[in-house]
């Protein structure tokens, strides 16, 4: 079993694997989901020194206890639920509710404000349903701010909404019309 320390390590790792560069390790994931056999998986991972001890079980630690939930296991194979930079992955749209959630930082806010929420170098726009992983990701970089996107709008604006699962959801390019901080009562 790993410790927290270890465990953190190896989620960053697998993030770099299944998000950002599974062709440069060898590991072809599925062009639909961009999900991988967990065999293959653990033996890319398993290749690198530092990580030449890790098991089946702890990755599936990992993913179980990603605060985020940035994994999802499906019998064999296994997939980072979002977050991807390299080939686009499928998602089926689906209609979310009124109100998503998006975290962001201080210094961010006017540009946001002006220009909407954009992908900044991933294939989506993050949102969540719940304020606990927008504060996750939006802490990251400095003061945290909340932004309420109002769904209803956004979906009448033509932005489409894909549900990545554990209440994360994508889009693309969200209007700044659509778009307002937070404020807590």
């Amino acid at each position: 079993m790993l410790n927290h320390k270890a465990e953190v390590s190896l989620s960053k790792y697998m993030t770099k694997l299944l998000r950002h560069t599974p062709e440069e390790a060898g590991l072809m994931l599925d062009p639909e989901d961009g999900s991988c056999l967990l065999e293959d998986l653990l033996a890319v991972i398993t290749a690198d020194p530092k990580w030449s001890e890790i098991s089946e079980a702890d990755i599936r630690q990992v993913a179980a206890n990603s605060e985020k939930q940035r994994f999802a296991l499906e019998g064999d194979r296994i997939k980072a639920r979002y977050g991807h930079s390299h080939t686009k992955v499928a998602y089926s749209p689906g209609t979310p509710p009124p109100v998503l959630y998006h975290g962001t930082y201080e210094e961010a806010l006017s540009l946001v404000l002006k220009d909407g929420l954009k992908p900044m170098g991933r294939q989506y726009v993050h949102l969540s349903e719940g304020l606990h992983f927008a504060s996750l990701a939006g802490r990251r970089r400095g003061r945290l701010v909340l932004l309420a996107v109002d769904t209803i709008k956004a979906a009448e604006s033509g932005v489409t909404f894909y549900y990545a699962g554990n209440e994360v959801w994508l889009a693309g390019p969200v209007p700044p019309e659509c778009i307002t901080l937070h404020e807590e009562n």
